[in-house]
């Protein structure tokens, strides 16, 4: 058998040699203990204390934090796309977390920190990281106005809601527009912004412009016109946006908004007025509810009494209801609709003169 070992018979030691030597390390071991035990017992302990006390200041400075309830007030933004350690890095830039360590075991704590949104709030200084996350989760912390435009709204109605909503003046909305085209208007709209500030609720951040806020309107108008199919037709988008808007005027139920669309195609395609009394009140800029024989005498090209054909541009800003209503109306022979009942909207359709007749004779009796 092979002799792997690295010793020679002559210099293998004997067993007794290796014993006692073994046991010489044994005793020498346990030597060493005592010294160190009575080492910690005369005074190592201080030493330990100092070293722990070292460890334990380290960990507390990476997780300093501030008791809270903080003070004084300091606007925030959180841009998209920013990480949460990039937040906590805001924060504790601008005074208000002690420090990114403590802000982002929070947020790891937190599930609903996933939920965080981009834009500007309004928090304290010298907060309770914890506290702070809570704040930018909640919406009630956020810095911004809400404009709401509802579905129907002339351009001089838009803008004057823009600007008691927005703290944005109406002089600088009124400059925003004369670049309009530059802005996202339609080059089909030819200059003319009526009709394409599209109706919805709009989040105005506090460094929004005049120009930025413009520009989402125009945005959200191309969004909603391709998904309408507006600019799919054979007839020309402008065109769809006019009817539109004359849609939106005469409707009052989601349910009579083809019907409507119906009729101006079926009108335009006889040659017969529209006779449409919003265009009226468009032209006398105006919200009558009934329109005098005076007012229809009305010398504009948007009275549509006096003039047939579609006028010359949309009357108001249409929705997305509208927008569909004017791409693919329903098949229908109607000619005339009188909305008989003013309180609760009912309108009824026909294709009968005479029967026409009656239905203005129902409204009358409502009135």
């Amino acid at each position: 058998m092979t002799d792997l070992s690295v010793w020679t018979d002559e210099q293998r030691p004997s067993r007794r040699r290796r014993r006692k030597k073994r046991e010489r390390s044994g005793v020498l071991a346990v030597l060493i203990a005592l010294v160190v035990i009575l080492a910690v017992g005369a005074g190592g302990y201080a030493l330990v204390r100092a070293v722990g006390g070292k460890v334990a200041s380290t960990l507390s400075r990476t997780t300093q934090d501030y008791p809270g309830p903080g003070e004084g007030t300091i606007q925030v933004e959180v841009v998209k796309g920013q990480s949460l350690a990039a937040v906590g890095r805001m924060l504790k830039a601008k005074g208000v977390v002690a420090s990114v360590d403590a802000f982002t075991q929070a947020a790891t704590a937190n599930p609903d920190s996933a939920g965080l949104q981009p834009g500007f709030y309004k928090l304290q200084l010298k907060m309770r990281a914890a506290d702070a996350l809570t704040a930018l989760l909640d919406p009630s912390s956020r810095v911004q106005a809400k404009v709401t435009l509802p579905e129907g709204l002339r351009l001089d109605e838009t803008l004057k809601r823009l600007a008691s909503k927005s703290g944005i003046s109406l002089a600088e909305f009124q400059k925003a527009l004369k670049n309009a085209t530059a802005l996202g208007l339609p080059a089909y709209a030819k200059g003319n912004p009526e009709g394409f500030l599209f109706p919805a609720t709009y989040e105005v951040p506090p460094d929004t412009t005049a120009n930025g806020l413009v520009t989402q309107l125009f945005r959200s108008y191309a969004r909603v016109a391709k998904s309408t199919g507006v600019e799919r037709t054979k007839r020309p988008p402008y065109e769809l946006v006019v009817i539109a808007s004359l849609v939106e005027a005469e409707a009052r139920h989601d349910a009579d908004f083809g019907k409507v669309a119906r009729v101006v195609y079926n009108r335009l395609a006889q040659g017969m007025p529209l006779q449409f009394d919003s265009t009226v009140n468009y032209a006398l800029k105006a919200d009558k509810t009934i329109v005098t024989f005076k007012d229809l005498g009305t010398n504009s090209p948007y009275n549509t009494y006096k003039h047939t054909g579609l006028p010359p541009g949309p009357i108001n800003s249409p929705g997305e209801k509208a927008l569909t209503a004017a791409v693919n109306p329903p098949a229908g022979d109607w000619l005339y609709f009188v909305t008989v009942n003013p309180d609760t909207g009912e309108t009824k359709f026909t294709a009968s003169y005479q029967e026409f007749l009656r239905f203005k004779q129902e409204l009358a009796s409502h009135q």
